[in-house]
């Protein structure tokens, strides 16, 4: 599928975020001159196609009064990386897992967690139910804080 014209306008009326309305895609839809209806069946031919990777939330963490965030790393049995991480990944305290390459002799972990929380204790009590989880597969760990909200965004596609 390639991006025509149409696809590159709901790209770039979208790519900043859906207006806070209570239909926003008719909203997306009555800018561009369509119906809401065709700006879903559009935005999902571009999923389905690959052209773009997904439509969710990117939630201010912080504005949530979730100001103790951390990135938990984890040295974890290579063989066990994969199905533990899966786990992980899955815990409701945890927005992102995902398997890195080691760095050694400097950097020994291979599997990152992203952990929320209202305090540090909070976060490290999560990490303390990760640890619980991956057992004896892990040998060491680390919690990285967040000391600054960076701006989270994708590609972006101009007018011109």
């Amino acid at each position: 599928m390639a991006l025509d014209e149409l696809d590159r306008r709901i790209i770039q009326a979208t790519q900043s975020g859906l207006p806070l309305v209570r239909r926003p895609y008719e909203a997306v839809g009555a800018a561009l001159g369509i119906s809401g209806e065709q700006v879903c069946a559009r935005l999902q031919a571009m999923l389905d196609a690959g052209l773009i990777r997904r439509i969710g939330a990117v939630p201010n963490h912080y504005r949530l009064g979730f100001t103790a965030n951390g990135m938990s790393v984890w040295d974890v049995a290579d063989e066990r990386v994969d199905a533990l991480g899966d786990r992980v990944g899955q815990l409701p305290f945890v927005s992102h897992c995902y398997r890195r390459p080691r760095r050694l002799p400097v950097w020994p972990y291979n599997l990152f967690a992203m952990l929320h929380g209202r305090s540090r204790a909070e976060v490290e009590a999560q990490a303390q139910q990760v640890a619980a989880l991956l057992g004896t597969a892990c040998r060491a760990h680390d919690i990285l804080y967040s000391t600054a909200i960076l701006k989270k965004t994708g590609l972006r596609i101009s007018e011109s």
